[in-house]
């Protein structure tokens, strides 16, 4: 990469979507780096950034950037709204070290899909686990370098011409290369004023040196923005803020409000106050503004208890994740927090996915003995304890439950008394069975007998509960039961995990079909809801399930192929998504892609997947059906189970059996019929083609490659030529080219040359394959045909290769050529 930051910057942004940091201390230039780099790149630019004071609201700076109100609570979904709105353009953030927390974590996802410019002063204060996750997504991160010590000497001459050549050289040795210090460091030597000493902000010193020129209504004007920490209106700030605008420190936003050309000035000059003045002017603006905002500035000016009411106030009139923040915001203040605020701040903030907030705001009305695991912690309440108490501790409990901490929520809750309210009870077996599950599943099958006897009339998180564990050890009903409890419309957090339970189990199971329906159901549901990332995550399971399955689909489901899958996918993975339902997707279009041999695409999506049972899967399947069996062998920390972990042990075998190795000996237990009667047929030497056929309401190419195995190990030849033409017929029709080619391999074993014109070319071309070759005819590369016929590139290569198949072609072009040439009017096999 280049040295110069500005064309290094340019260069990442211009390939395609990017994170590009420009970081550097205070005055060294980001900012203005930051626009040049803005005005250079290609595309419409959306300027935002972060703001000192309002740090903690949600999607702020993203909001700044592409003028709209954004959803802050949830983050996939947040960035997709800014990836819609900047599409092609640049999002550009400065201040990053101010940034709130919503946009720092969206950051990641932006980065995968659109281009992305942000500016970060060191030092900063961002914790560490987000400023790794910003250095992993960074495409680039780029260090303003200092000044040369030549650059350094030309600019403090220029400042001040009068120095001696030993004052511009303390200048630029005090400076240390920052542009800012060294003109204010060079105009206060030239003033022959007394060195300052080596103890004090240099940079901060010399900003407070040019702003005591100001009039004192402007300095106050500045310090109320640093105070503020956004763009104000004129008459907020007073008769100051037209000496600002003259002195070029302030630019007016569209609507007239006034924003700070540094935030960093800004900061200092409300630092230049004194703790009484500065007390006082958060007092004057708590006056002026939103309750929300009135709040935090109350706090500043030593006034917790009205900080404590205002939020309150502000919160009541608010939802989601502000009403969450602003609760959170008032338990925290040095005031006497009412318990049941403690109880609603918990609430609102498990709501809103903040389960280890919600915690610990608990953890000062939770009694000592409930936050301690020593059996000897002292005496657990009795059925008179305090009853806010004993629901601040089932409401902890379930918080570090979903903060994955079962242990500790179990022991917390574990001594609610029994004659509590009948909910706290409830709530307490909740969290107990759940965390007995979660530790030891065979113990929670006795727990939940005693749990099932004691409400004979669950609520829906007991039932909830009592059906993960059903499900866990596949009792009679499980499914049915968990099914119920999924589409009861009650609390959205039960419901919504009680159907991702549903859909996992189902699949692990190998009922594809009903794995596909259930994740369709609640996609639905979580779209009406506007919950972007559940939705996201079930169709992209749903995805899955199809592109496992094969054809054959019940008509319900609208399932279209191939091409319905990896259009669908190709929609989702273009978007920010929660990893989960980027991992489905993913898999599902490498998958497809692998099958219908664009390898080379399928091992690019798969580098940048992430990690999943089911990417590492079709990771290793892919490296099988490309011949590389020593890459399908090694495998990988986590397989899961059921189904996967059942594709997993066959490829295993697979690739041992190309590369002449034993087998590993054990089976995976809980293995779905299928794929344990082909590991087991493996093992013993036959069998295979009779397993073959459990596979057939599962997974065809499954079946395919189980009546592949039958035909390479079977002893006997007519057999083996049986069931390798079932699995090349099998294969053709549903455009498995890879394992079709298997099946025609292991026929010349036997003597047996088949047409290179499957049986499938009997079949009229698509109309869309029509189309997709006509634009082949005319000399179109596969990106310009995508863009045209508005579907992906991966989706035109599948038409081709099918096209290819059909015709009995070699390349693309004789494709065209065999549609075209011979017979110009070729209609489609659908008649058009």
């Amino acid at each position: 990469m280049t040295d110069d930051p500005e064309e290094a910057a340019r260069t990442a942004l211009c390939q395609g979507p990017a994170l590009v940091v420009i970081a550097g201390p205070p005055g060294c230039g980001r900012t203005t780096l930051l626009r040049r780099i803005a005005t250079a790149v290609p595309g419409p630019a959306h300027l935002g950034g972060g703001l000192a004071m309002l740090a903690a609201v949600p999607a702020l700076a993203l909001s700044r950037a592409v003028r709209a109100r954004l959803p802050g609570d949830d983050i996939p979904l947040l960035a997709e709204a800014v990836r819609s709105r900047v599409r092609g353009g640049l999002l550009v953030l400065d201040d990053l070290q101010h940034i709130d927390p919503a946009t720092l974590a969206a950051l990641p996802h932006l980065a995968r899909s659109c281009r992305v410019l942000v500016a970060l002063r060191t030092p900063h204060r961002l914790p560490d686990a987000a400023h790794a996750a910003l250095r992993q997504a960074a495409t680039a991160w780029i260090a303003v370098p200092p000044l040369t010590a030549d650059a350094a000497h030309a600019l403090a001459r220029q400042t001040a011409g009068g120095l001696s050549d030993q004052a511009a050289a303390a200048v630029v040795a005090r400076a240390g290369g920052n542009p800012l210090a060294i003109i204010a460091l060079a105009r206060q030597a030239a003033t022959g004023r007394a060195p300052i000493g080596e103890d004090i902000d240099q940079v901060a010193y010399a900003i407070a040196t040019a702003l005591a020129d100001l009039p004192r209504p402007a300095r106050t004007a500045l310090a109320a923005l640093g105070l503020l920490g956004r763009p104000a209106p004129p008459a907020l700030l007073g008769t100051g803020a037209a000496d600002l605008l003259a002195a070029g420190l302030v630019t007016a936003e569209p609507g007239g409000s006034l924003l700070p050309v540094s935030a960093y000035v800004a900061e200092t000059a409300a630092g230049l106050l004194d703790a009484p003045a500065r007390a006082e002017m958060h007092a004057r603006l708590a006056d002026l503004t939103p309750p929300a905002e009135a709040a935090r500035h109350l706090a500043a000016a030593g006034d917790p208890a009205g900080a404590y009411r205002k939020a309150l106030h502000a919160a009541d009139r608010l939802a989601g994740a502000e009403r969450a923040a602003l609760l959170l915001f008032a338990c925290g203040l040095p005031a006497t927090v009412d318990p049941r605020v403690r109880l609603a701040a918990a609430d609102a903030a498990l709501a809103t996915g903040r389960a280890a907030d919600a915690a610990e705001v608990l953890r000062p009305i939770v009694p000592a003995v409930f936050l301690s695991a020593d059996p000897d912690a002292g005496p657990r309440p009795s059925g008179a304890a305090d009853p806010l108490a004993l629901e601040a501790a089932v409401l902890r409990g379930e918080a570090l439950l979903q903060a994955g901490d079962p242990v500790t929520a179990r022991d917390t809750v574990r001594g609610v008394p029994d004659t509590a309210a009948a909910r706290v009870v409830a709530a307490r077996d909740r969290v107990m069975l759940l965390s007995v599950l979660a530790t030891e599943p065979m113990t929670a099958l006795e727990l939940a007998d005693k749990i099932a006897v004691r409400h004979p009339q669950p609520p829906p998180g007991i039932q909830a509960a009592l059906a993960a564990v059903r499900a866990t050890h596949r009792q009679p009903g499980w499914d049915d039961t968990l099914a119920a409890v999924a589409d009861t419309g009650g609390d959205p957090l039960i419901t919504r995990w009680s159907a991702w339970l549903l859909v996992e189990h189902l699949a692990a199971e190998g009922r594809l079909v009903d794995a596909a329906s259930a994740a369709l159901r609640a996609a639905a549901t979580a779209g009406d809801d506007l919950a972007y990332g559940w939705q996201t995550r079930f169709l992209a399971a749903a995805d899955w399930a199809l592109a496992l399955h094969g054809p054959d689909f019940p008509a319900t489901l609208s399932w279209d192929g191939t091409e319905g899958v990896l259009r669908r996918a190709a929609n989702l993975t273009d978007r920010a998504l929660p990893e989960q339902a980027r991992a489905y997707a993913n898999a599902a279009t490498a998958l497809i892609e692998a099958d219908t041999g664009l390898l080379a695409a399928a091992r690019a999506r798969l580098d940048t997947a992430g990690v999943h049972p089911a990417v590492a899967w079709v990771a290793r399947e892919a490296a099988w059906l490309d011949g590389q069996p020593d890459r399908a062998a090694r495998t990988p920390t986590e397989t899961g189970t059921g189904l996967l972990a059942g594709l997993h042990a066959i490829t295993a075998r697979w690739a041992a059996y190309d590369l002449g190795a034993p087998p590993a000996a054990a089976i995976p237990v809980d293995l779905p019929a299928p794929a344990r009667r082909t590991l087991t047929a493996w093992a013993v030497g036959s069998g295979l083609d009779d397993a073959a056929d459990s596979w057939q309401p599962v997974a065809l190419r499954e079946q395919v490659r189980c009546l592949i195995a039958a035909g390479l190990t079977s002893p006997d030849r007519d057999r083996a030529v049986t069931a390798l033409l079932r699995a090349e017929h099998l294969a053709d029709s549903a455009g498995l080219t890879v394992l079709a080619g298997r099946a025609r391999r292991g026929l010349r074993r036997h003597q047996i040359h088949r047409d290179t014109r499957s049986p499938r070319s009997e079949g009229r071309l698509t109309q869309r394959e029509l189309d997709v070759l006509r634009l082949v005819a005319a000399g179109e590369p596969t990106r310009r045909i995508a863009g045209q016929l508005g579907i992906s590139a991966e989706t035109v290569d599948t038409h081709i290769r099918a096209s290819m198949r059909k015709l009995g072609a070699r390349t693309r072009t004789e494709a065209a050529a065999l549609a075209f040439a011979t017979n110009p009017f070729e209609t489609s096999e659908d008649g058009r």
